[in-house]
């Protein structure tokens, strides 16, 4: 996969340098701004044009009584996506971002993964190709979501697989299920587990095993941007789940990726320690649907507008540092 360009990075820090503010004032702003220009390849950076995805699917161990919603949530919500009426709908139309649902499969949702690999290969791939498709390369920034009834429980298998330990330490409410419901998920975690050893030697292996369409699809959508030129932001635990794939892949596979925030949900910061992920945002979201990458990127909009937009010592007839 492509690196970042070091020119670009060199040009906005050099900029940066020069710009009415002590140096560092704007703390996280000013390295956001100079990852965007780098992963776009260009200075200065822009951050008008926002694409929103959120991929959808269902999952066959929703059946074991790991979410506190029924799997037909699943299409009902990829409606009220269509409709204008979920949250996200909301946070786009304030970014003014373009925001596409992209179902996939929902009639037939993934196997057991107590029982069978969730995905076959040729289904896996599928997903993979789904989700590089539905990257738009002349985006400035891609911010990533999902929606399936059931994958929190599959994203806790996967950072367990991926990272090391038991459905204890990954599995949590989710959309809402008590400790009974914890303990469920937590034992279906590990069911999985002992039918896939696999997973816990390959990271393709743990998706299709343990993973699900919507899951994959972000994996692919991931590697897509990095060769598109497309910085990420990355929504929940989920979604941050399936980005995990690739970080075990190769070393510096997220380097194109911020996360968007911490989620309320127990194991996702866990899983950002284990890819040293910093987020950029704490708000007790649980929402998914990419509602927390949204946000993400009205904080990267300000950083590039801060960066463009502000005047330098020399053009403002400010005194610089040492003058």
């Amino acid at each position: 996969m492509p690196g970042p360009d070091e020119a670009a990075a060199e040009a906005a820090h050099a900029h940066d340098a020069q710009l009415t503010k002590p140096a560092g004032a704007l703390g996280r702003l000013e390295t956001l701004a100079a990852w965007t220009a780098a992963w776009q390849g260009r200075h200065p950076p822009g951050a008008d044009h926002v694409q929103v995805v959120v991929f959808a699917g269902n999952h066959g161990v929703a059946a074991r009584g790991v979410s506190a919603y029924p799997a037909a949530v699943t299409a009902q919500m990829v409606a009220n996506f269509e409709a204008g009426g979920a949250a996200i709908n909301q946070l786009c139309g304030a970014l003014g971002a373009r925001l596409t649902a992209v179902p996939l499969d929902l009639d037939r949702p993934t196997e057991d993964m107590t029982r069978a690999p969730a995905l076959g290969e040729a289904d896996c791939v599928a997903a993979l190709q789904a989700g590089m498709a539905a990257v738009d390369a002349g985006e400035d920034l891609l911010c990533l979501g999902e929606m399936g009834i059931g994958n929190t429980t599959a994203a806790a298998a996967l950072a367990a697989a991926l990272c090391g330990g038991t459905g204890a330490d990954w599995v949590g409410p989710g959309t809402g299920v008590d400790r009974a419901g914890i303990a469920r998920k937590a034992a279906v975690v590990d069911a999985a587990l002992e039918r896939h050893p696999e997973a816990r030697r390959d990271p393709l292996a743990a998706l299709a095993c343990l993973g699900g369409r919507e899951l994959a699809a972000i994996a692919g959508a991931v590697v897509q941007a990095r060769h598109c030129r497309v910085p990420v932001l990355l929504d929940g635990f989920a979604c941050t789940a399936a980005a995990a794939v690739i970080a075990r892949l190769h070393g510096d596979g997220l380097d194109h990726v911020q996360a968007a925030h911490r989620s309320a949900e127990p194991g996702h910061t866990r899983l950002l320690e284990a890819l040293a992920l910093t987020p950029l945002l704490d708000l007790d979201l649980r929402l998914g649907e990419a509602s927390g990458a949204a946000l993400g990127a009205g904080l990267v909009r300000m950083a590039v507008a801060a960066h463009n937009g502000m005047a330098t010592f020399a053009s403002a007839g400010v005194s610089g540092p040492a003058d």
